[in-house]
């Protein structure tokens, strides 16, 4: 077997990616978007006809201006999304507004209107994640979202105390960011990192530990890989979600892996409860400049690929028709 097939023996794999053509021959069960993918795949000539018709259906529209194109860009994810989950069978992944990461109330309003719109084009929220970011008033979000069966990817999660507020909030799924913790350790300490000592790669081990460890049912789906070394170190999670060449490099490989991550091993493990209600979840954030500067930086990151976003469909929309 390749090592994309062992891979699959242990953990459901995941394709990260907007380009839901590039990821139908790696089989995968689920898909993960964002606002950075969605606004790639936008700029791809095969997928402009979805862009088109979100535009085009909406063109009757007596909105004000900001809410035609808020609600285009609601359409272009749902689009999206529902092409993605006629090649996968399992779920995709939709983001909320990255700029709603400290409005709780907005961040439901956004999720709730992702899953309508869903259900309108006929598609069950069973098969949609609402992504949303890892800060206190996200998994606040995603807390009341989840009691209404809209189940929640929380995403640019960094450390354990955020995983651990998702899981006690009843979070379907987290996102911790393997490249993203590398990258910062890397230009940090001035050194590369492989392997078992990857701190990306020890975060997800520490927080799918924990969640064993303590019964947590909240899956840990590993993130933004920045080689497969990452990915083969995380053999065993419950879910890893991956880029298409990325997925290529392990298909076209038969060398052996080994299962690293194991549920029972996990629950043998003396490991200590970590104390999370807001002033401890905050001052953790604090203390961790890592886990600080990771998250607000993403956060600005997809804020600003939503607003080109923006600019993209004020643009179709202004133009003549016909």
């Amino acid at each position: 077997m390749n090592q994309l097939d062992q891979m699959k023996q242990w953990t459901t794999v995941v394709a990260d990616t907007g380009d839901f053509q590039a990821m139908a021959e790696y089989q995968p069960q689920d898909a993960t978007t964002n606002p950075s993918l969605i606004l790639a795949a936008t700029k791809d000539e095969k997928y402009q006809y979805l862009v088109q018709q979100a535009v085009d259906d909406l063109k009757e529209s007596d909105l004000p201006a900001d809410q035609r194109v808020e609600a285009t860009i609601d359409r272009v994810l749902i689009l999206f999304g529902n092409e993605i989950l006629k090649v996968v069978p399992g779920r995709v992944s939709t983001e909320t507004d990255a700029r709603l990461s400290f409005d709780t109330q907005g961040t439901v309003d956004k999720a709730r209107t992702l899953i309508d719109l869903y259900e309108q084009s006929g598609t069950s929220r069973e098969r949609v994640l609402i992504k949303i970011a890892s800060t206190w008033e996200g998994i606040k979000a995603a807390e009341i979202l989840q009691k209404e069966n809209i189940n929640c990817n929380l995403t640019l999660l960094f450390s354990l105390v955020q995983a651990v507020a998702c899981a006690e909030a009843g979070i379907k799924l987290v996102s911790p960011f393997v490249g993203r913790i590398y990258d910062w350790y890397k230009k940090s300490e001035g050194r590369d990192y492989v392997g078992a000592e990857d701190p990306g790669v020890q975060s997800v081990t520490e927080i799918y530990n924990y969640y064993k460890k303590f019964g947590f049912p909240t899956e840990v789906m590993g993130a933004s890989f920045r080689n497969a070394g990452q990915i083969i170190e995380l053999a065993g999670c419950d879910l890893l979600t991956i880029s298409p060449g990325l997925l290529e490099q392990l298909q076209n490989s038969s060398d052996p892996i080994k299962q690293k991550l194991d549920a029972t091993a996990a629950q043998a493990m003396d490991i200590r409860k970590v104390e999370c209600n807001e002033k401890n979840f905050r001052w953790l954030m604090n203390e961790d400049a890592m886990a600080t500067e990771k998250t607000a930086e993403g956060i600005r990151k997809f804020s600003a690929d939503i607003v080109k976003l923006e600019a993209l469909i004020a643009g179709m929309i202004a133009q003549p028709v016909g």
